[in-house]
């Protein structure tokens, strides 16, 4: 088998990752962030401890690890860095059965957006780090990007707050979930409270 040159790798097609892995959080509490993530993500530990946790709820070896570090300092809302990490769910009734089911365990999600891309519920974790769970609203990746690039994106990309409980009411009397998913228009909106929570 060849290998290509060195000239040839650096100049031809960038290469890119294959997927994402894992996100790593510092925690000063990793029992109770171990806690919330394995509750939320219905995640299992490869491996922990009081002090570090590795957590995976498919065929990874983890997507979550929890490292413990003595003297953080609480977590400043209005600082540079990481806003969210988000998780995919395959449809919005999986989307609203993971909604009940967390509901059944204390966790409640601190917004319910329609992007218009995504059906989205946001949790907040112990330390203050914000969870999307969302569903995609369009079938195609094509679909997404054209939503993405219109004038209606571009006039509110922030998205159009929902209620669970409402969409739940509706996809039990069978209305159809990608009707439910079109996002409805209301025009410019500012940034979100939660945006900078």
């Amino acid at each position: 088998m060849g290998h290509l040159s060195t000239q040839a790798s650096t100049t031809g097609t960038p290469v890119k990752p294959i997927r994402f892995a894992h996100v790593v959080l510092r925690s000063q509490n990793v029992p109770e962030m171990s806690a919330f993530y394995k509750g939320l993500l219905a995640a299992e530990a490869n491996f922990e401890t009081s002090d570090v946790c590795f957590l995976t709820f498919d065929e990874e070896h983890h997507r979550v690890a929890i490292v413990g570090i003595p003297g953080l300092g609480e977590k400043q809302p209005l600082t540079a860095g990481l806003d969210h990490i988000a998780f995919t769910f395959g449809s919005l009734r999986e989307l609203m059965t993971l909604y009940q089911q967390r509901k059944l365990k204390g966790l409640l999600p601190v917004w319910s957006v329609n992007h218009g891309t995504t059906m989205s519920l946001y949790y907040k974790d112990p330390d203050g780090n914000k969870v999307e769970m969302q569903a995609d609203c369009f079938k195609t990746t094509d679909e997404c990007n054209d939503f993405m690039r219109s004038a209606s994106f571009a006039e509110n990309p922030y998205g159009v707050d929902f209620d669970p409980e409402e969409v739940i009411r509706k996809l039990d009397a069978g209305e159809d979930e990608a009707d439910l998913m079109i996002r409805p228009e209301i025009g410019p909106r500012d940034p979100p409270p939660f945006m900078g929570m």
